[in-house]
């Protein structure tokens, strides 16, 4: 079981990260609405135009790169391809030589790939790194594909005789809250309405042209069936394919840039804080963990605070937005009190009081998050990642939070076994 930290933990976490600031020069994503297998688009091509497409938005040439850090959960499975740093090589000829490697985590692949982009540069190795999230998932049939993404939970514990082990899973989630608090669906399908709606204004966004009635978030609806437990079909995200790219940079490289550019690192991106943990794999076995902690998923909650802590964040409410995992709905509902944003238990008072909404004290998922926006899962944290920096840069066009400047992020792999945050504020520390 997981605590709050002590004073003089956070403190030491805050000392430690005191080292060489992490910029975020810009990136790029994919149209996340494609259905690349249609299109003839191969596994090689998508990474090789994600990339190109990253490095014009950020302003830096293929030959500044000086590592590449790849973030996908199953290449093999979908698409039979592995060793992906190869692929990234594979994008500009510029890239010959270039050291490169992928990181798996599940659905916090993406996060993980960061993770290690920043250290490198925090460590010295190098001044400017370019990180790469892909996922090509539309290439089978819906059943194998959750066959398939099964993988990233315990096999064959969880999965055996299971055809949607996902659902199944955070369906059982739902199931603890009400078990330990209550729950209402009507909250749950609140938050896919408005993920579905913040969807509308992202011209990215998977969902950006999808129509619903509201008979299609009713519990009873034949629109919205049940796939597994308590989970129904607008409580999911989609399969999808796509991409995203940030190139990250240390003060030296990014202080050149910026004069190249004729811009100040006062409107650049920048990392201020992260949190990564790993819980048990199996959910039972997290939940039996967390009987005696407020929070049902501790770790999480732990890995949010040490990102705040890093950043220097006191709480939620230093927050203008926050870009999290809906997979399901009820990871969101999850992320709400593990966030901050309430207390234990009490998601739903931010539903209620509309403090997630576009207009709210802190949005949740300007960009539609997974169930709008789309989840290619090895690029998800990523374009998290992308998406919180447009926000603080002013950037994000008819999806941006008026006014934001510190905006965090929250990827969950498998059943939160691995948890990333990260805050993103604008300007030198």
């Amino acid at each position: 079981m997981a605590s709050e930290p002590s004073l003089a933990a956070t403190r030491r976490l805050r000392e430690h990260h005191r080292s060489e600031p992490v910029f975020v020069l810009g990136g790029a994503q994919t149209d996340f609405a494609r259905n690349l297998t249609r299109e003839g688009v191969a596994l090689a091509d998508l990474c090789a135009e994600a990339t190109q497409a990253g490095l014009t938005a950020a302003g830096v040439e293929a030959a500044e790169v000086e590592v590449g850090h790849v973030g996908n959960f199953a290449g093999e499975l979908f698409c039979g391809q592995g060793h992906l740093g190869g692929l990234l090589v594979e994008a500009d000829p510029a890239f010959a030589g270039l050291p490169t490697m992928r990181h798996e985590s599940a659905c916090a692949s993406g996060s993980m790939a960061v993770l290690a982009a920043m250290a490198d540069i925090e460590a010295g190795r190098y001044d400017c790194a370019l990180v790469l999230g892909v996922e090509m998932m539309r290439t089978t049939d819906a059943l194998t594909v959750q066959q398939h993404l099964g993988a990233a939970a315990w096999v064959p514990r969880e999965t055996e005789g299971v055809e949607y082990p996902w659902p199944a899973l955070f369906g059982e989630l739902g199931d603890e809250y009400e078990r330990r608090y209550g729950l209402d669906p009507e909250h749950l399908a609140e938050i896919a309405r408005i993920n579905f709606a913040n969807a509308k204004r992202n011209p990215n966004a998977q969902a950006r042209d999808w129509h619903f009635e509201d008979a299609d978030f009713a519990r009873d609806s034949a629109k919205n069936p049940v796939i597994a437990g308590r989970i129904q079909r607008q409580d999911c995200s989609q399969v999808t394919d796509g991409a995203a790219v940030v190139v990250l940079a240390g003060e030296r490289f990014a202080t050149a840039w910026a004069d190249r550019h004729g811009r100040s690192l006062d409107d650049t991106g920048r990392l201020a804080g992260w949190g990564h943990r790993t819980s048990r794999m199996a959910l039972a076995d997290k939940l039996a963990d967390s009987q005696d902690d407020p929070y049902v998923a501790p770790f999480v909650r732990q890995t949010v605070v040490d990102a705040y802590a890093r950043a220097g964040v006191a709480d939620a409410r230093d927050l203008d937005a926050v870009e999290v995992h809906d997979c399901f709905t009820t990871t969101e509902y999850l992320a709400i009190d593990h966030l901050g944003l309430t207390e234990p238990g009490e998601s739903w008072r931010a539903i209620e009081d509309g403090s997630i909404g576009p207009e709210g004290a802190v949005p949740i998922n300007p960009s539609g998050g997974l169930i709008g926006g789309g989840h290619p899962v090895g690029a998800t944290g990523v374009r998290m990642v992308l998406d919180a920096t447009k926000q603080v840069t002013g950037t994000a066009g008819d999806y941006q939070v008026d006014g934001a400047r510190t905006v965090a992020t929250l990827n969950l792999g498998g059943s939160a076994t691995t948890s990333a945050a990260f805050v993103l504020t604008a300007g030198a520390a």
